[in-house]
């Protein structure tokens, strides 16, 4: 009976997390920690040369396209963690044990860093640019909360404007592991 009893109760657990907006813990990270992370002079430096080199949205898709195909992480890849911007977002990754994949967007959406390979190049079609970009006026965005099948954790991903002064340049993502978070 006990057995069963914990089984409903996880289950219930896991259904009103991912029912649910995230913890109110969450939104205390995104408007702290990981904030402070767009004003970031390493992160903002980077984003301003990815910036600077003019890449059109065409060939971003064309970066994304090959990125997709590739299986495992090829050097253009690997190029991408390994930078002194990756480096810092994956200090801040390790300073916590609820921080997973991070990585850092250029105005158009483009990866420019991560800690870890992610699924696709281009991230400028999706909401978690979109919203944190908003057409440069930028805004701390969060996800709902999602079963990620790489972790087999429920994580939500914090997005945030990186600002050079006022003005929003890129942007910053960030996974957390709700369960870590919650201790459970």
């Amino acid at each position: 009976m006990k057995t069963i009893m914990a089984c409903v109760a996880s289950i219930l657990f896991v259904c009103s997390v991912y029912a649910e907006k995230a913890p109110e813990q969450v939104y205390g990270l995104a408007q702290t920690e990981i904030a402070a992370l767009g004003a970031d002079p390493v992160i903002i430096a980077a984003v301003q040369a990815a910036n600077s080199q003019g890449k059109s949205l065409d060939q971003i898709k064309a970066q994304d396209e090959e990125w997709q195909k590739t299986p495992g992480i090829a050097d253009f890849m690997q190029s991408l963690m390994d930078t002194e911007c990756a480096k810092r977002i994956k200090s801040f990754r390790d300073s916590k044990p609820y921080f997973s994949e991070i990585f850092v967007m250029d105005n158009q959406g483009a990866n420019v860093a991560m800690t870890d390979k992610t699924s696709d190049y281009w991230q400028g079609d999706e909401a978690k640019f979109q919203k944190s970009f908003n057409n440069g006026a930028g805004s701390i965005f969060v996800d709902e909360v999602k079963f990620d099948d790489s972790t087999q954790g429920y994580l939500v991903q914090v997005s945030v404007p990186v600002k050079d002064g006022e003005t929003t340049i890129g942007t910053i993502t960030v996974g957390i592991d709700v369960d870590a978070l919650l201790g459970n």
